[in-house]
């Protein structure tokens, strides 16, 4: 298979991993925070050495050569880090606070009242929250497949850290819905549609960046999606761990999603 196949690939797997979550919400009986909190706190340890010791790294290192200067190459790949922060943070200022897709639910609190407003509101907040997830994965399906682009080895990596983190995400979708309908098929694939903009965000990129992939564009968006990677991991990923109250399980977390990722690399060099 081509590089560009295998990206897509990779980020259908991260984006269906929603599904994972809703199966959870379906079977699990109460919500494992020691494993969701040690799994966010993975998938950002991964998501933040890989921006800064290989994306963001080989993207100074190219562009300083591209340029044939080392300073306007570092000036480059800075200006295009905090894009993809801004990026990021302007998509997220579009989600209203209080359907922010990372304000996770426990499997415990959903059940409620069984009163109409009660489950009207129930069933909206699972909607939106969807629709807030769905936006949320396109640059996070964009960060997949330009790292697979980048090297299969490292799209492989950040396919799972996204995986990981979309796993409470098909959680927060699917329990409302469930509890608002009772419907377990409609609330799984409210849970899945959600993920599926994941590959869809990639395809985009596929789309419009790829007719005009020069050596110099293709470095500055390693440089962008290193900066949406670590936006993605300070403002969602590790506050979301810290919300299931085991703080030391979120750093012990953080600490082995940044070995295993250097270990990776030194075997892989």
């Amino acid at each position: 298979m081509t590089p560009v196949l295998y990206a897509l690939l990779l980020s259908l797997f991260a984006g269906c991993a929603t599904g994972i979550g809703s199966a959870i919400a379906f079977f699990a009986r109460k919500t494992n925070t020691r494993f969701l909190s040690f799994s966010l706190g993975l998938s950002a340890g991964v998501m933040i050495y890989i921006s800064f010791m290989e994306l963001l790294y080989e993207a100074r290192l190219a562009l300083g050569e591209i340029t044939g200067n080392v300073t306007k190459g570092h000036l480059i790949t800075a200006a295009a880090f905090f894009g993809g922060i801004l990026i990021a943070g302007i998509i997220d200022k579009f989600i209203p606070d209080a359907e922010n897709p990372h304000e996770l639910h426990s499997l415990e609190e959903m059940g409620g009242s069984q009163e109409a407003a009660h489950i009207h509101g129930l069933k909206r907040m699972g909607v939106i929250t969807a629709l807030a997830i769905a936006v949320h994965n396109f640059p996070e399906g964009i960060a997949t497949f330009v790292s697979a682009l980048e090297s299969i080895e490292i799209g492989i990596a950040v396919a799972i850290a996204v995986a990981i983190h979309n796993i409470p995400e098909g959680i927060a979708v699917s329990v409302p819905i469930y509890y608002a309908t009772s419907n377990r098929k409609k609330a799984f694939w409210y849970s899945f549609a959600s993920g599926l903009a994941e590959p869809v965000g990639a395809l985009l990129a596929y789309l419009l960046l790829m007719p005009f992939l020069s050596p110099m564009l293709m470095e500055c968006t390693f440089a962008i999606v290193a900066g949406i990677m670590i936006y993605i991991s300070l403002d969602e990923l590790l506050p979301a761990a810290h919300q299931y109250g085991h703080s030391h399980l979120v750093i012990y977390g953080l600490v082995a999603g940044m070995a295993i990722m250097a270990l990776s690399l030194i075997l892989l060099a």
